[in-house]
């Protein structure tokens, strides 16, 4: 029988006792409401409180707030340089939300956070979507499971804290791949409406990244294809009109920007930062082979602690119609990603659901295969691994970067021994005891604990290491001057160029060259208006510069940080030229 023709439900619902925990019975009455509430309470913390961060954040909201406050939403500027990178459309999603922050009173255009409004609800509906199509997957319980998995991702996390495209991204590829998923195992009944709404997902997946979106059920149809002999289930999705359906939805942008720039977005786009991605690994983002598979624990933790174990029994599984789909949809895509030279944590997110649901289906079948012994024993040290790396990387940075213990930061030691404590405890069972132990429990159990330990980190850490966010000081040290802050014109600055420093300042900022060019800068300032900020690096040539200049300096204040895109610190002065 081919693999198509399975229907009823997936063995992981067989056998397994309805949930008496206080916890599971509300997930079981209200799934969806239990997994927003989920969503907010581990990514909530530090999304209104982080600062912007460098670079890809900054340079996005940078870009969307030029949008803004020209009226130009076709082309995409940093500055007076056309960013010709990405398509508009997570632009178009961030401005939407930066004019109803606005209307509605509750932000402005200088605030980061509704910048990241688009990247929190495309996370939120990626797990929704796992959730939604998962439960003819796996079913209804594994399904659950798996969006709760999901949403705990470490790399989900901080992507729903930062203002760019791949948890938007992730929420077009997880509703397109759902609708893939019931076109593979049900094609008769997939209903027209359906096919265009996978198509749509993919129009608007190319809106936000490019090819990126199409690619993953591209690789997945044909590796099905080639596994099953067939694909039945290309009729039921109806490429015909499908095709022209996604190229419409995504086209007028892209007529739009080619006339705009002469062509030039595709020829930056597809050879200065695609192909540049694929040959080489871009802003020093390289990684070998197998990168991927090395940092999984980190990037999936907590959920990796059941991943791993699920691997094997999916893998003997892979003559399932609903595991073979789902086998198909990351192994491919893994492989594509570990072959480009560029790699970041975030790239493999496209197959996070797939993955996770595989990890629930094992978690909550009792007829479960045991993984191997040294598998069990990497994933349990990697868990503990993580976590307690996590706790103790934000008790000491405090410490680190500026010589003082910070409270707050130490909560994170208890709160991972209480994720630690509560998910071992949930599971039961010895370490090999797989096929006794409750694993779906445990899952759940570890997805709700990691909360505290992402709050410690991301509201109660992160925000108050003053130390590496420069940009919001330097604002602030601005607005602090007598007479106020400086028009952003009157302001140039060498030795930061980070895209946050021009967030926080404004767009018009001058990123001068060298320390003899924020000498002239000031030099040609009659008015005595502006200000320059120099580091130390730059100093000696600033002061060379100045005095053959015969310019007087008035030093206004220093501050000292670390810029962590760059690993070194450096201390920066502000001057302004001396009356008289």
């Amino acid at each position: 029988m081919p693999p198509h023709s399975t229907a009823a439900a997936p063995p992981a619902e067989a056998g397994v006792r309805p949930p008496s925990h206080p916890l599971a019975r509300a997930a079981e009455r209200r799934p969806r409401t239990c997994l927003v509430l989920l969503c907010l309470a581990l990514w909530l913390p530090g999304f209104f409180t982080l600062p912007p961060g460098d670079r890809d954040e900054s340079r996005f909201a940078q870009a969307t707030r030029q949008m803004v406050e020209t009226g130009d939403y076709v082309r995409i500027r940093f500055g007076e340089v056309e960013r010709n990178k990405k398509p508009a459309g997570i632009h178009w999603a961030q401005a939407a939300s930066v004019h109803a922050a606005e209307a509605l009173g509750l932000g402005t255009r200088d605030d980061i956070w509704p910048y990241r409004v688009p990247s929190l609800l495309g996370a939120l509906l990626a797990v929704l979507a796992t959730h939604h199509f998962g439960r003819g997957l796996v079913g209804r319980r594994p399904a659950f499971l798996g969006a709760a998995l999901l949403a705990s991702c470490l790399v989900l996390v901080a992507e729903a804290h930062i203002a760019k495209t791949d948890a938007a991204l992730l929420a077009a590829v997880g509703a397109a791949m759902g609708l893939f998923g019931q076109a593979y195992l049900r094609p008769d009944a997939f209903p027209a409406r359906r096919a265009a709404g996978f198509w749509l997902a993919l129009g608007l997946g190319v809106l936000l990244k490019g090819p990126v979106a199409p690619a993953v059920p591209l690789l997945a149809g044909i590796t099905l294809a080639a596994a099953d002999r067939g694909a039945p289930w290309l009729r039921a999705l109806r490429p015909g009109w499908g095709v022209p359906l996604l190229l419409l939805a995504a086209a007028p942008w892209f007529v739009a920007i080619g006339i705009a720039t002469e062509g030039r977005f595709f020829a930056e786009a597809v050879g200065g930062d695609m192909l540049a991605k694929v040959g080489s690994g871009e802003e020093s983002h390289w990684g070998p082979p197998g990168y991927y598979l090395l940092t999984f624990g980190i990037a999936a933790f907590p959920a990796a602690w059941i991943v791993l174990r699920a691997l094997p029994g999916a893998w003997r599984a892979r003559t399932r119609p609903a595991t073979r789909f789902l086998l198909a949809w990351i192994v491919p895509v893994w492989l594509l990603f570990e072959a480009v030279a560029t790699k970041l944590p975030h790239y493999t997110l496209p197959v996070f659901p797939a993955l996770m649901l595989l990890a629930a289906a094992w978690a909550m079948d009792p007829l479960r295969a045991p993984p191997p012994r040294w598998l069990a024993r990497l994933a349990d040290a990697g868990f503990v691994a993580v976590a307690s790396g996590l706790a103790v990387l934000a008790a000491a940075l405090p410490y680190a970067l500026a010589h003082r213990v910070a409270p707050a930061a130490l909560l994170a030691l208890p709160a991972a021994a209480l994720l630690l404590r509560g998910a071992f405890a949930a599971r039961g069972g010895g370490a090999g005891a797989a096929a006794t132990a409750q694993w779906g429990r445990a899952g759940l159990a570890a997805a709700v604990l990691v909360a505290p330990l992402y709050a410690v980190v991301l509201e109660g850490t992160a925000p108050r290491l003053e130390a590496v966010w420069i940009a919001p000081r330097v604002a602030a040290a601005l607005r602090a001057l007598p007479g106020g802050a400086p028009a952003a014109e009157d302001f140039g600055i060498v030795g930061f160029h980070e895209p946050s420093l021009v967030f926080a300042v404004g767009t018009r900022t001058r990123l001068l060259r060298d320390g003899a060019a924020a000498a002239r800068f000031l030099a040609e300032d009659g008015a005595r208006r502006r200000v320059v900020a120099v580091a130390d690096r730059d100093e000696a040539a600033f002061r060379e510069a100045a005095a053959a200049l015969g310019l007087g300096l008035a030093e206004l204040g220093s501050l000292a940080g670390l810029n962590p895109s760059r690993g070194r610190r450096l201390t920066l002065t502000l001057y302004r030229a001396a009356a008289g």
